[in-house]
Parts: C-alpha cells; structure tokens; sequence
C-alpha cells in the first residue's frame, strides 16, 4: 500500500504516547501508569489503540469522564481488553461499537458486556451466522439492552467542544460485510480522528460522494491495512498526520 510522505507509522511494539494540541493518543500492550501521565483526570481526550493483534479494539477517554469502546479484539483478547479497561478504573462504557460482525471486532465484546456498566450500543444492520455473533447478541438481551442500528447521520456525542458520528455505512446492501462497517469521525477542539473499520473501497467512495468532510489528524487505516481498503483516492482526501495499522 502507498502512503503519502506525511505519514508517521505507529507499531504495537511498545507503549507510544503522544502528545498533541489537545489530546493524547496511545498504543501500548498494557496500560502505562495513569497517575504518571494524567491522562484519567485533567480533562484531556484520550484515545488508546489497544495492542488485540490482527484485530480492533479502541477505547476513548472524553474530556467530560465518559467512554466510548470501538470493537473489543478477538475471542481470546477478552480477558486483556477487560483488564486494561479497569486498569484505567474504568467502570462503565457509555458508547460501545461493534463496526461489523467479524469475530476479531466483536469477539472480545460479549465479556466487556458482562463486566461493565454498558449505556448505548450501536451496531450496523447486518448479522453473522457464527457462535460469537449470537453470544454477543444474547449478552446484550440478558442485559434488556436495545442495539441503536449505526449508519451514516447517527450522533453519537454532540456537544460545544465534541462532535463524534457516524459517516457509514451510507447504503442498506453490501455484498460484502466489511462495508457494512461503522466509520465514526471524532472532531475534539482543533483536532481529529477517523475510525474506519474494516470498510473498503466501496464504503470510501461512497464516504465521498456524500460530501464528508474527513480530513483527519489520526486515521485508523481500515481492515488492518489490506489492499481492498485506504485507496490512493481516500488518503489523499484524509490527508493524516498519523495513522496506526491493527495487525498481527
């Protein structure tokens, strides 16, 4: 995959934080000291990348003490994903997105689900005819939760500094479920994000023809860097500063 010179590569390699503008971001495979850099309690936007391997799990930290959980990893990284969250003294998840139904997006969620305090749930209208798919489901019901379907238009967090919402999925057929994805774009005071997913080529081209404006600061390189997403197209239009690639 080509990138555009400006980009600097983050890899899960060891704990990276980076301090910008207004907000930190990090990747790490632990969670470092909280009490050594703020990042709980001064009111800054945090947003991890969680080390899950070939798979995605994001957590972000709003200024204001919510929560939102961007996919949960695989299967087997419940048991990590659940721990680094309370290592954060995390108790509740008020915004959590399940992008599509893939096992290494949704697999780790039905134990967040059990462990933590849950608000919204926002899933794009797609299902999964797999184990995982029906477990996440059945945690949701046993918890009497309704899922809030994800598609283009939905806010998720709209305040006076804040804006995060969905930019896709914008069609209601896909032949393929990576596109059914749910892209979330997180605007905080001058800087932004884009969490892309899995979507591909057809989900970015219809990202743009909808008139999105996605330039980004970070860009969450959808499906774990593969040739059927992150066009030359769709960069150019992100223009990031950083992107970070989930991979094995």
């Amino acid at each position: 995959m080509k990138f555009i010179g400006k980009i600097k590569s983050l890899i899960f390699t060891a704990v990276i934080l980076i301090s910008l503008s207004s907000y930190f971001f990090q990747t790490s495979n632990w969670p470092i000291n909280q009490e050594d850099n703020g990042i709980v309690s001064d009111g800054r936007l945090v947003v991890h990348y969680i080390d899950v391997g070939q798979a995605d799990c994001i957590l972000i930290q709003f200024p204001d003490g919510k929560v939102s959980l961007i996919d949960g990893g695989n299967r087997n990284d419940a048991e990590h994903v659940v721990r680094y969250i309370e290592e954060l003294g995390i108790d509740r998840i008020d915004y959590l997105l399940a992008t599509h139904p893939h096992e290494d997006h949704i697999g780790g969620l039905p134990e967040v689900i059990k462990q933590f305090d849950i608000g919204k749930i926002y899933m794009p209208k797609v299902s999964a005819n797999t184990v995982i798919f029906e477990t996440l489901l059945t945690e949701i019901e046993k918890k009497n939760m309704k899922i809030i379907p994800g598609k283009a238009g939905v806010n998720i967090v709209d305040t006076d500094e804040i804006d995060f919402f969905l930019i896709a999925p914008n069609s209601d057929k896909y032949d393929e479920t990576n596109n059914y994805s749910l892209v979330a774009r997180l605007d905080y005071k001058n800087n932004s994000f884009l969490f892309m997913g899995d979507a591909e080529k057809e989900s970015e081209e219809e990202i743009i023809a909808e008139g999105y404006d996605i330039d980004a600061d970070v860009l969450k390189v959808g499906h774990h860097g593969g040739a059927t997403s992150t066009s030359q197209m769709f960069l150019e239009y992100v223009n990031p500063v950083y992107a970070v690639i989930s991979v094995g």
